[in-house]
């Protein structure tokens, strides 16, 4: 691999993070964010972030948490000035796209004002939609000098996606899907969501491409009757999303659901893949497609990435 000069890396968004590692730099990371967690290596790093509000409790709490901080006009997270400093970074890669995901760009801003070398270059990434992703990742790629080595990445994981694509355009029937990103409120994949599900050979029924996940009602989805219910909350792995989804399964209705009926509620983990707008959205819409098309697709995410709801 071409030998440049090294950069000391902090990355405080976990997607920057699998971003920096997959083009071959993950040993210039200095500091993550407290939800950088893949691949594994990175924990040894110090971690810079955390969030104002427990992140223990059911999907309602955490939302009642988070729009009650928000509403007082104060910042979901902290960073911590002192031992950013510590680390001395020459790029920090943050985010501008949603204030509850990870820490934003006033709050870098403002922490990398608090440090000794002010004169370390900030990115901020902002994926709406996947050729946003691609963006990003070339946005990244620059501010670390390896233009090249984005451009490679990026070409593989098109191609990579584009293949799968064209396999689901040779399929008959499409099933008509819900994703959902958050299961009390109810709110829908937006974002690069709806592409997903039409690149993996499905109808996408809620959420439009390119725009944030919108909240939505229970009754959008008994009355749409899809055929395919996803469920991967922001932030919520396969193990704490199984615990919520009583919640779902209680709702007036459920049972009589084609999805229900046809053992075709899916839970994903939506902290690892969906929610993550980096290189494993290709892994991403694998899962995607084995759920769309079971007999078709199989890539070996079942048990690992989703896994089925019987309740």
């Amino acid at each position: 691999m071409d030998q440049i000069p090294q950069k000391r890396v902090v990355t405080l968004i976990a997607s920057a993070t699998e971003i920096v590692s997959a083009l071959g730099c993950a040993d210039w990371l200095v500091g993550r964010s407290h939800e950088c967690d893949f691949p594994s290596q990175v924990s040894k790093l110090p971690v810079l972030t955390e969030p104002k509000f427990k992140v223990e409790g059911s999907s309602l709490e955490i939302d009642k948490r988070v729009k009650a901080i928000v509403e007082e006009g104060l910042s979901v997270y902290r960073v911590h000035a002192d031992e950013l400093d510590s680390v001395s970074p020459d790029v920090i890669v943050t985010q501008d796209q949603c204030e509850v995901c990870a820490v934003s760009l006033p709050d870098v801003e403002q922490a990398v004002c608090e440090i000794t070398n002010s004169d370390a270059r900030v990115v901020s990434l902002r994926p709406d939609a996947l050729n946003d992703v691609w963006t990003d990742i070339a946005k990244v790629a620059d501010a670390l000098d390896i233009t090249a080595r984005g451009d490679e990445l990026i070409g593989s994981l098109k191609a990579r996606m584009s293949a799968l694509a064209e396999d689901a355009k040779t399929l008959g029937a499409r099933p008509r899907i819900a994703c959902v990103e958050w299961i009390e409120p109810l709110m829908s994949g937006g974002n690069w969501m709806p592409e997903l599900v039409e690149m993996a050979g499905g109808d996408n029924l809620f959420g439009e491409a390119g725009k944030h996940s919108p909240w939505m009602e229970w009754e959008q989805i008994r009355d749409a009757d899809p055929d395919v219910i996803l469920v991967m909350p922001c932030g919520f792995g396969i193990a704490r999303t199984l615990e919520e989804m009583p919640l779902m399964a209680a709702r007036e209705g459920w049972a009589d659901l084609k999805a229900v009926k046809d053992d075709r509620v899916i839970v994903a983990d939506g902290n690892q893949y969906f929610n993550r707008p980096g290189p494993r959205l290709a892994e991403s819409l694998e899962i995607m497609a084995e759920v769309c098309h079971p007999g078709h697709f199989d890539f070996g995410h079942e048990g690992t990435g989703w896994v089925r709801f019987g309740g």
